[in-house]
């Protein structure tokens, strides 16, 4: 069996959500979804929308997930990797200087996909669109 992990804030559940689930699936037979806390989210970008036990309910409760992190961390190590036996890291391409480092540990395993970005979609979008309104 091969267990994909992909991490998500996953505030304002949303297709690019579901894409990226999508595209992880296809990589091997059980996908594991690491979703961040609040606190985590809020040092390097907003405060969720959706709190943290929100988010975990809805992604816990998507059919295309078999398991998830709460409180996932920002930055894979080895051992985090090793401990909950992930064979594949998946993360969307879009930009993010952070990625290098938060990467680094499933870049150097060999074992880090990078998966195509949904594009027009995405939480700062939903809010733009909103505060249009």
């Amino acid at each position: 069996m091969v267990r994909v992990y992909a991490d998500v804030v996953g505030d304002l559940f949303h297709v690019g959500h579901i894409n990226l689930f999508k595209q992880a699936r296809k990589l091997g037979d059980y996908l594991i979804v690491g979703v961040h806390s609040d606190k985590a989210v809020a040092s390097y970008k907003r405060i969720p929308i959706l709190d943290e036990n929100t988010r975990y309910e809805i992604i816990k409760n998507c059919r295309l997930v078999d398991q998830v992190i709460i409180d996932a961390p920002l930055t894979l190590t080895k051992s985090f990797i090793r401990n909950n036996k992930i064979d594949v890291v998946a993360h969307g391409n879009d930009t993010n200087p952070n990625f290098a480092e938060q990467h680094k540990a499933a870049i150097d395993m060999g074992i880090m996909k990078y998966l195509k970005y949904t594009p027009g979609i995405s939480t700062t979008d939903i809010i733009n669109k909103i505060k249009e309104l």
